[in-house]
């Protein structure tokens, strides 16, 4: 059993702030071992349920934040970033029995975490067909796209349950809830135990949830910050202005969607 694992850090238990997220700032260390330990749990749930391979997307910022030595034997990783569309999914494939997601965090525009965004901190919204989309959204539909069911997802409540609205029988483990500035979190053992356990559980159930419905036509839209961004991304082959400081693309094939956000918001 072949299961792949995209891993994140903004939704980590006890993550608050930025600098315990970025490679330059001193806090990092602490939560990049955070991360790496609730990897390693997701990877302990997987093989309890009889996962025999376990590939992982190292899928923060840089690509390079799990530490490599705590991982399983049974564990390959992908770190850094091929420019692929599947971006935080790279390495997904029809083999696999089902993907997961740690460190998971809420989207851009929304309060359940501190650190919410949606791909990078340009973007003020990112809309598909109509609704505010999250990175799991598009990362669900990446792996629909590639037949993968996703069955476990971690990270702070706002997150947890829009992929509860999106992939109904989905398991998760809520490890934070944002208030403000501030954060209510879980400790980082007991986030640790529950992803084990939640894993193991979503990975034993007799079926793994329904994959998604693939939109029969998309349209995506990026709402930046910045009008300037706005302005390069409009350049994009197929892509048009949306209102103020927003870009649209539509396309009946939802990899062509992932093709414009890979090169529309970098």
């Amino acid at each position: 059993m072949k299961i792949f694992i995209s891993a994140d850090i903004e939704g980590t238990a006890g993550i608050l702030t930025w600098s315990e997220a970025e490679r330059s700032h001193a806090d990092y260390a602490e939560f990049r071992a955070l991360m790496t330990a609730e990897v390693v749990a997701a990877c302990e749930g997987a093989r309890a349920a009889g996962a025999t391979e376990i590939l992982i997307k190292d899928a923060h910022d840089s690509g390079r934040n799990i530490i490599l030595d705590r991982l399983p034997a049974c564990a390959r990783i992908v770190r850094g970033w091929p420019g692929h569309p599947d971006s935080m999914m790279f390495g997904l494939d029809s083999g696999f029995r089902a993907a997961l997601c740690t460190g998971y965090h809420s989207k851009a525009g929304t309060e359940d975490n501190p650190l919410a965004h949606t791909s990078n901190l340009r973007i003020s919204r990112l809309i598909l067909n109509g609704e505010v989309a999250s990175e799991f959204t598009v990362n669900a539909l990446c792996a629909a796209r590639h037949g993968v069911p996703v069955a476990f997802i971690s990270g702070d409540a706002g997150i947890c349950a829009d992929a509860r609205a999106m992939v109904p029988r989905i398991a998760t483990v809520e490890t934070l809830q944002g208030f403000g500035a501030a954060s209510l979190s879980l400790s980082p053992a007991a986030a640790r135990t529950a992803i084990a356990e939640g894993v193991e559980k979503a990975l034993s159930a007799a079926s793994l949830p329904d994959l998604p419905a693939l939109p029969q036509s998309c349209e995506v839209v990026i709402e930046f910050n910045n009008p300037v961004d706005a302005y390069r991304a409009s350049w994009y082959p197929g892509a048009k202005p949306s209102g103020p400081r927003a870009v649209a693309f539509s396309s009946a094939d939802f990899f062509e969607i992932q093709r414009a956000l890979r090169f529309m918001n970098s």
